[in-house]
Protein backbone atom coordinates (compact mmCIF):
# COMPACT_ATOMS: atom_id res chain seq x y z
CA UNK A 1 0.00 0.00 0.00
CA UNK A 2 1.46 3.50 -0.69
CA UNK A 3 -0.42 5.66 1.84
CA UNK A 4 1.90 6.90 4.01
CA UNK A 5 -0.11 7.28 7.15
CA UNK A 6 -1.01 3.31 6.57
CA UNK A 7 3.11 2.69 6.31
CA UNK A 8 3.33 4.98 9.17
CA UNK A 9 1.06 2.94 11.29
CA UNK A 10 2.64 -0.20 10.80
CA UNK A 11 5.77 1.13 11.02
CA UNK A 12 4.88 2.20 14.99
CA UNK A 13 3.29 -1.22 15.34
CA UNK A 14 6.33 -2.91 14.11
CA UNK A 15 8.64 -0.73 16.95
CA UNK A 16 6.10 -1.35 19.48
CA UNK A 17 6.25 -5.45 18.83
CA UNK A 18 10.37 -4.52 18.87
CA UNK A 19 10.38 -2.70 22.18
CA UNK A 20 7.51 -4.86 23.63
CA UNK A 21 9.49 -7.75 23.57
CA UNK A 22 12.65 -5.59 25.23
CA UNK A 23 10.34 -4.06 27.51
CA UNK A 24 8.67 -7.11 28.95
CA UNK A 25 12.14 -8.56 30.53
CA UNK A 26 12.10 -4.90 32.17
CA UNK A 27 9.33 -5.01 33.98
CA UNK A 28 7.31 -2.03 31.47
CA UNK A 29 5.39 -1.55 28.79
CA UNK A 30 5.58 0.38 25.29
CA UNK A 31 2.86 2.46 25.71
CA UNK A 32 4.49 3.28 29.51
CA UNK A 33 7.48 4.55 28.04
CA UNK A 34 7.04 7.78 26.93
CA UNK A 35 5.82 8.70 30.41
CA UNK A 36 9.11 7.23 32.17
CA UNK A 37 10.67 9.42 29.74
CA UNK A 38 9.38 12.22 30.62
CA UNK A 39 9.42 11.33 34.47
CA UNK A 40 12.76 10.61 34.12
CA UNK A 41 13.42 14.71 32.94
CA UNK A 42 11.33 15.80 35.64
CA UNK A 43 9.76 13.73 38.14
CA UNK A 44 7.07 15.05 40.32
CA UNK A 45 4.71 15.61 37.52
CA UNK A 46 0.62 16.33 37.42
CA UNK A 47 -1.79 13.78 35.18
CA UNK A 48 -2.08 17.09 33.57
CA UNK A 49 1.39 18.59 32.69
CA UNK A 50 2.14 14.88 31.62
CA UNK A 51 -0.91 14.70 29.15
CA UNK A 52 0.63 17.81 27.70
CA UNK A 53 3.94 16.61 26.88
CA UNK A 54 2.52 12.55 26.14
CA UNK A 55 0.06 12.89 23.15
CA UNK A 56 -2.63 10.50 24.31
CA UNK A 57 -5.71 10.98 25.88
CA UNK A 58 -6.99 11.60 28.87
CA UNK A 59 -8.82 8.70 29.28
CA UNK A 60 -6.03 6.41 28.04
CA UNK A 61 -3.41 8.50 30.50
CA UNK A 62 -5.35 7.61 33.40
CA UNK A 63 -5.50 4.20 32.51
CA UNK A 64 -1.67 3.64 31.94
CA UNK A 65 -1.01 5.46 35.14
CA UNK A 66 -3.00 2.94 37.63
CA UNK A 67 -1.30 0.37 35.89
CA UNK A 68 1.94 1.53 36.14
CA UNK A 69 0.93 2.45 40.06
CA UNK A 70 -0.65 -1.27 40.66
CA UNK A 71 3.24 -2.49 38.69
CA UNK A 72 4.96 -0.34 41.26
CA UNK A 73 6.50 1.87 38.39
CA UNK A 74 4.96 5.16 40.09
CA UNK A 75 3.54 6.59 43.26
CA UNK A 76 0.94 9.69 43.43
CA UNK A 77 1.14 12.04 46.39
CA UNK A 78 -1.05 14.58 47.28
CA UNK A 79 -0.04 18.10 45.48
CA UNK A 80 0.81 20.63 47.72
CA UNK A 81 -1.19 23.57 46.89
CA UNK A 82 -3.87 21.86 44.76
CA UNK A 83 -6.54 19.21 46.69
CA UNK A 84 -7.61 17.69 43.35
CA UNK A 85 -4.55 17.04 42.04
CA UNK A 86 -2.00 14.28 42.44
CA UNK A 87 1.89 14.50 41.82
CA UNK A 88 2.86 11.37 40.07
CA UNK A 89 6.71 10.17 41.53
CA UNK A 90 8.92 7.33 40.15
CA UNK A 91 9.55 4.51 42.18
CA UNK A 92 13.15 3.46 43.07
CA UNK A 93 12.43 0.46 40.49
CA UNK A 94 11.17 2.74 37.85
CA UNK A 95 13.99 5.04 38.11
CA UNK A 96 16.93 1.73 38.55
CA UNK A 97 15.71 0.71 35.16
CA UNK A 98 16.05 3.87 33.10
CA UNK A 99 19.42 3.28 31.51
CA UNK A 100 18.25 0.07 30.74
CA UNK A 101 14.97 1.01 29.56
CA UNK A 102 16.79 3.72 27.46
CA UNK A 103 18.94 0.87 26.01
CA UNK A 104 16.00 -1.49 24.88
CA UNK A 105 13.96 1.51 23.21
CA UNK A 106 17.34 2.32 21.47
CA UNK A 107 18.18 -1.26 20.43
CA UNK A 108 14.37 -1.45 18.91
CA UNK A 109 14.89 1.80 17.13
CA UNK A 110 18.39 0.61 15.24
CA UNK A 111 16.30 -2.43 14.30
CA UNK A 112 14.14 -0.91 12.28
CA UNK A 113 17.34 0.78 10.69
CA UNK A 114 18.70 -2.48 10.09
CA UNK A 115 20.89 -2.43 6.25
CA UNK A 116 20.54 1.28 6.29
CA UNK A 117 23.92 3.06 5.58
CA UNK A 118 24.14 6.24 8.31
CA UNK A 119 23.30 8.70 5.65
CA UNK A 120 19.75 6.72 5.00
CA UNK A 121 18.72 6.50 8.84
CA UNK A 122 19.76 10.22 8.82
CA UNK A 123 17.49 11.26 5.87
CA UNK A 124 14.73 9.38 6.74
CA UNK A 125 14.42 10.78 10.30
CA UNK A 126 14.28 14.27 9.07
CA UNK A 127 11.46 13.19 6.27
CA UNK A 128 9.86 11.12 9.50
CA UNK A 129 10.14 14.96 11.55
CA UNK A 130 9.02 16.72 8.47
CA UNK A 131 6.11 14.56 8.37
CA UNK A 132 5.32 14.82 11.92
CA UNK A 133 5.24 18.57 11.49
CA UNK A 134 2.62 18.57 8.80
CA UNK A 135 0.86 16.04 10.83
CA UNK A 136 0.57 18.24 13.39
CA UNK A 137 -1.49 20.68 11.51
CA UNK A 138 -3.99 19.11 10.27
Amino acid sequence: MDSGAYLASQLAKGFARSLQQRAARLGFSPGQFPILLELWAEDGLTQKQLLARVDIEQATMANTLSRMERDGLIERRPHPSDKRAQLIFLTEKSRRMEKDAVEAAQQADLALFDGFKTFERELTLEYIRRLLENAKKL
